[in-house]
Order: C-alpha cells, then structure tokens, then sequence
C-alpha cells in the first residue's frame, strides 16, 4: 500500500478490523494504457510521476502489498484489484503546476527540477491531444481490497 508498510501496519490493520474484516486502498492513478499518458510519465521521471502512480506501477505495486514477510503470520487473502476511468480537465500549465507539487519535485535541486519542468512543458507542446488548450486527462481510481483471515 502506498504511504506506509505492510509489514508495520498489517499486524495493527488485522489486530483493529473485525474477523473477516476487508482492507481496501483507492488510488487516483494516470492511465497508462494510452500511449500520450505513457510517454508523459516517461519524460516526467518518477519525481513528478512516482510510484503507483501510473495503471501499470500500481498493478504491480499494490498485487502483493497485503503479503507478509517471509518470517511473519499471513493475515489478509489474495487481494482483488478493480479500476473505474475518469478524467480531469486539464491545460499543460495547469498539469505542469500540479506535477510540480510532488513531494519529488519540491526537494529536487533547483537545477533538476527546472530542467524536468521544462521536459514536461516541451512534451505537452509537441503531443497533438495536449498542444490546442484544454484536454482530458485520462484517469482510473483504482482499487484493491482483501479480506482478514
């Protein structure tokens, strides 16, 4: 799960749910599936587009976010995993304001963080479904859930 370890939280996560209990996680997350999106993420570096950020990285990151260490108890089932599309209106400026926001960007050297700035910019200028104004970002809220054992 993104923002905290299973291996920490799990026990205190299947100590507090009700025996059968369901853990479930949404994420906003980019849809990578289309090509402009996946080339946006490969230019933007994983300091503005991060992990589990992207359909493809969430898919990986979050199939066995639930499973113990190899020393620990199991205490959740196999997770399923479900995605719902959405969008958000978007400009470029407006996109590049929000990806700059990252906690990746922020601590970034100044240097750097200009320089992937100006990465996106130049990529959002030159991608026929970004360069005339307002777009659609192409969005899925993923979720992945799993039952205490």
């Amino acid at each position: 799960m993104h923002g905290f370890d299973m291996a920490v939280a799990g026990p205190e996560i299947a100590r507090v749910l009700a025996p059968g209990g369901i853990l479930a996680g949404l994420w906003n997350i980019l849809d990578d599936r289309v090509e402009w999106v996946a080339g946006l993420a490969r230019v933007s570096g994983s300091a503005a587009v991060g992990p589990r950020d992207t359909r493809t990285s969430w898919r990986a990151g979050t199939a066995g976010a639930h499973l113990p260490k190899p020393d620990a108890a199991a205490r959740f089932g196999s997770p399923e995993q479900a995605e719902f599309p959405h969008g958000q209106r978007r400009t470029a400026d407006s996109l590049v304001a929000t990806l700059a926001t990252r906690a990746g960007m922020l601590v970034m050297p100044e240097p750097e963080r200009k320089a992937t700035l100006h990465r996106i910019r130049a990529f959002l200028a030159n991608t026929s479904e970004t360069v005339h104004g307002e777009f659609r970002l192409p969005m899925l809220t993923g979720v992945s859930r799993t039952r205490q054992w």
